[in-house]
């Protein structure tokens, strides 16, 4: 098996598990009239791809990828930007998982509220908690199967270092 059907496989399976499942019992998206999915006042928004996703929208009618600034492993990673509306069963894992994020801290994987979520998600004051206990399990199920794969690994630190980034740069500014 290749490097990538490999990465293809677990992130099918990934996807896969977060398919149906949402923060709430219910769409979440109904709630909050899906403020996750709208680009903000300077019509910028959209969600980083998983290293490789992006092969699953080479013919999205629905939104446009664009090639970030982020490399991981010299590889640019991508951003997904969609309409507004989407075909659920075709969002991207960073849709599937938000308002949770993978955040590392000493070499573990940690399941942790995106603080990225604060402006637009109103399940944040709820916190982790707050959240259907399924759908937590299935992101931890999910993320830690990728993170067996160097690419994911490597992605999921950049991503807690951008996390972290933000946070300090948040709190300076308070």
């Amino acid at each position: 098996m290749t490097r990538l059907s490999s990465l293809s496989s677990t992130l099918i399976a990934a996807r896969d598990t977060l398919a149906t499942i949402t923060p709430l019992r219910k769409d979440c998206g109904s709630f909050c009239g899906a403020a996750c999915c709208q680009p903000d006042e300077n019509d910028q928004g959209g969600m980083i791809l998983f290293p490789g996703e992006e092969q699953f929208y080479q013919r999205c009618d629905w939104a446009t990828i664009t090639e970030s600034e982020l490399l991981i492993h010299h590889q640019p990673l991508y951003l997904l930007t969609c309409d507004g509306q989407c075909k659920r069963a075709e969002r991207p894992l960073a849709c599937r998982i938000f308002p949770l994020t993978p955040y590392i801290k000493a070499d573990r994987l940690q399941i942790i509220l995106d603080v990225r979520a604060w402006p637009i998600c109103p399940l944040m004051p709820s916190g982790v908690d707050g959240l259907s206990g399924e759908f937590v399990l299935a992101v931890q199920t999910a993320m830690h199967a990728l993170w067996r794969e160097d690419a994911h690994r490597a992605y999921m630190v950049e991503l807690t270092r951008m996390i972290d980034m933000f946070k300090l740069y948040f709190n300076t500014r308070c």
